[in-house]
């Protein structure tokens, strides 16, 4: 197969899965990287089988055009973005990095008569600032983020935009697709920790004081990164694919945590899951830093809904539940150090 696929910000968690699958299948893969010389943070993507045909390029999603020299190719993935809940500046270190890098691989890419097809990693933060009791579509937008509350959400938000208002200015002859995910977990290539997976570490590890009233919508990363494959690959996927598979609450993962058999010792044991608890957090959530109270006020008490239906019949996807997702991505906490293994 002489399919070349560019894959932007190629060391992330679900990248790194996308650029396993698409090698297993025998395209050829060029993969951005902040640094293409550092073999430690390089050497996940290195050891995958396939590597004959994946070249790493430097790109930094802040320079004026950091993708047009690795441009020549047919098909995109752009998957790098900032994923941190907690920044000083969110103009700075999230939204400007975000809208950037967008818009300068879209660019690049309208440049390249060769290139047919451009499929963006999203987020469901680009749907909703918070859960409000409707079922969440693809017509659905996030409007309520802004640089103080939210910002990673308004970030991922602008970068969609951005992505959206290009394509109906311009009309390049690519088309754009675009990945909202939720909570993305499961098994990691490197013993970088996710934003997503780390909700677990913290449970083991004793960083949640009680048990809260959080409901979780969890995707497995390899069923991410099959879903940005199919959306390359389908010639008639078109538009927005929210990619989730069920909620899962804190309650519940505690008790699954406690089933497996890993150590209870510093998992949250005071439960305030209910209103009065829930009210007592979001007055806590003031002591806490900026991203992270947000975040909570937003979400205490609210349970995610969604309709993936669309997902399923476009582009064929199947989840893993929650439950083999969660199972999976502890055994991989504990094969990286980051918690303690099942008691024996």
């Amino acid at each position: 197969m002489s399919t070349t696929i560019l894959v932007t910000g190629a060391t992330g968690f679900v990248a790194v899965h996308a650029i396993e699958q698409l090698l297993a299948k025998g395209y050829n893969v060029i993969g951005t990287v902040r640094d293409q010389h550092d073999p430690a943070r390089n050497a996940h993507l290195t050891a995958l089988p396939g590597t004959e045909r994946l070249k790493l390029v430097q790109a930094d999603l802040l320079d004026p055009d950091p993708f047009s020299p690795h441009s020549d190719v047919d098909q995109i993935l752009h998957m790098a973005s900032p994923y941190v809940i907690n920044v000083k500046n969110p103009q700075r270190d999230l939204v400007d990095p975000a809208v950037m890098g967008t818009l300068s691989l879209l660019q690049a890419a309208a440049r390249n008569p060769r290139v047919t097809r451009v499929v963006v990693t999203s987020s469901m933060v680009a749907l909703t600032d918070e859960p409000d009791g409707r079922v969440l579509t693809e017509a659905d937008w996030n409007t309520k983020s802004t640089l103080t509350r939210n910002p990673y959400y308004f970030s991922k938000t602008r970068a969609e935009r951005a992505a959206w208002d290009f394509m109906a200015r311009e009309n390049p002859r690519f088309d754009l697709v675009v990945i909202n995910p939720f909570l993305v977990i499961g098994p990691a290539h490197s013993k970088a920790l996710s934003t997503s997976s780390a909700i677990f570490a913290d449970m083991l590890n004793g960083k949640y004081p009680v048990i809260m009233d959080l409901n979780w919508a969890f995707v497995d990363v390899r069923d991410v990164a099959a879903a940005h494959i199919a959306a390359l690959e389908t010639p008639t996927a078109n538009g927005r694919y929210i990619c989730t598979s069920e909620n899962y609450s804190m309650r519940q993962s505690i008790d699954l945590i406690k089933r497996l058999g890993y150590p209870t010792r510093k998992l949250p044991k005071l439960d305030l899951s209910g209103p009065i608890g829930t009210a007592l957090m979001k007055l806590a959530s003031y002591t806490q830093r900026s991203g992270t109270g947000s975040h909570l006020r937003s979400h205490l008490g609210r349970t995610p809904l969604y309709d993936t239906s669309k997902i399923k019949a476009d582009l064929g996807i199947t989840f893993r539940s929650a439950e083999s997702s969660i199972t999976d991505t502890l055994a991989d906490l504990v094969k990286w150090g980051h918690v303690p293994p099942i008691l024996s």
